[in-house]
Formats: C-alpha cells, structure tokens, sequence
C-alpha cells in the first residue's frame, strides 16, 4: 500500500521537525532573541521590516507615494525594463544582510531568500532567473556566491529555471563598496561576458542582494542585451534610497 507507507513517511518527518523546533527553537538573526512562527526572526524584529512599498518601477527607488516613474529614469532610461526589491535598506534588514555576504552566515540569506518570496513580482512564463556572479578570485575568498545562494530557493518558489552558466564576471573588479557613484560605473565597465550561444533569451530576471547605484545591474543588463536578450529585469533583496 504505497498511500500509507508515504503517509506514515510524512508523518514522521513532520514530527521529527516538531520535536527539532520544540528542541531547538528558532532564534533570531537580527537581535538573538527567540524567533517567532518557524523564522529566525522575533515578531518585533519581522514587524520592524522595511519592506518597500512604494517605489519607481524602472530602479526601485523609494517614492512618497506610487508613481509611473521617477524622474531620472525618465531622463536616462536605464538598461533594466523593470527593478523588484523587497525592502529599504534601513533597521533590521542592515544588520541580516552583511551577516549573509560577508560573514557566511547561509542561514541569514535563506531567512532573506523566503522574506523576498513573501513579497514575489509576477513575471512572464517563459522569464529564465540568472544570479549576478562573482569573479572566480572573489569566489574563492568568499567560498560562496551570495546572489547564487537567493536565487536558488527563489526560482524554486516561483517555478522559474535558473541559469547560472550564461552570465560571467570576465574580470576582476574593486569592491563597488569602495568607491562613489562614477567610480562604480568605470569599475563595471564591460565587466560582464555572456555565452552568447546559449543565451537565447527572451526575458531575464537578474538577482541580486543589494541594489544602490545600480552600477552592477546595470552593466550585466548591458551585456545581456548585446548577447540578444529581449527584456531584462532584476529582484533584489533590498533597496539603498
């Protein structure tokens, strides 16, 4: 009877959770007090989350109130048809996200991974997701691609494939945290390579943790859309005003 020896399956796994939970109780990320409804967050710490609510669809930047565009997109329409971030980078969010990209703290970036999920855009069925990727010299320092450990559980939730072999960092950059706004951009410049034979590619959704200038995702869009791309979009984690 195949029905009752999966039913007996789930049963015990879902009692092993409850007694690991009961054991061990989530705690959270952001304060270390105890996490609430199975998240390594607290309820203070999860209802103090920025999430963004307002914001120009073509950058993410935070607006007053719901608007077509900002001004500056309109000015210089960017290289993104469209900018998804879940939150503000403001308290507590400032405190969980250098916790998963600079102190290797995974579980930090699945609590971050299933935050953006709780806030998913809708995108087209035949959208491809593509993680922004380090330079093999980063990597290696780091141990783990921080855009590749969202992107994972995120094209899981939304049923979308993930590509993490079109897009490459041909060379090695300076950290964009160093530098101001026109430097990012110099920096970025034609750092991106795509393997144009298999980038066939009608929509793309680039992921990204943190979105401030936009030099980044600006310079991989660039280089999707040399390779063909049709329409590129990007989701990140958070949002810097």
């Amino acid at each position: 009877m195949p029905g009752a020896v999966n039913f007996t399956t789930m049963a015990m796994v879902d009692g092993w959770r409850r007694a690991w939970r009961r054991a061990w109780p989530a705690h959270c990320l952001a304060c270390g007090g105890r996490g609430e409804a199975g998240r390594d967050l607290c309820a203070a710490c999860h209802a103090a989350l920025p999430w963004l609510r307002a914001a120009c669809p073509r950058c993410a930047l935070p607006l007053p109130a719901p608007a077509e565009t900002c001004g500056e997109c309109l000015r210089n329409p960017p290289p993104l048809d469209a900018v998804h971030a879940a939150f503000v980078y403001a308290p507590p969010l400032d405190r969980l996200l250098p916790r998963f990209k600079f102190h290797g703290d995974l579980a930090a970036g699945r609590q971050l991974a299933a935050l953006m999920c709780e806030a998913a855009p809708s995108f087209p069925c035949d959208t491809v997701i593509i993680p922004v990727p380090l330079h093999r010299k980063r990597l290696r320092q780091r141990g783990y691609d921080q855009a590749l450990e969202l992107a994972k559980p995120l094209a899981v939730a939304c049923g979308l494939p993930l590509r993490d072999d079109l897009l490459h960092r041909r060379r090695a950059t300076a950290a964009q945290s160093r530098l101001h706004a026109d430097q990012r951009k110099r920096n970025l410049r034609n750092a991106f390579e795509v393997d144009s034979e298999r980038a066939l590619l009608s929509c793309v959704v680039l992921i990204d943790d943190v979105m401030t200038t936009g030099a980044t995702l600006h310079a991989a869009a660039k280089a999707l859309r040399r390779a063909g791309v049709e329409r590129v979009e990007a989701w990140v984690c958070a949002r810097v005003p």
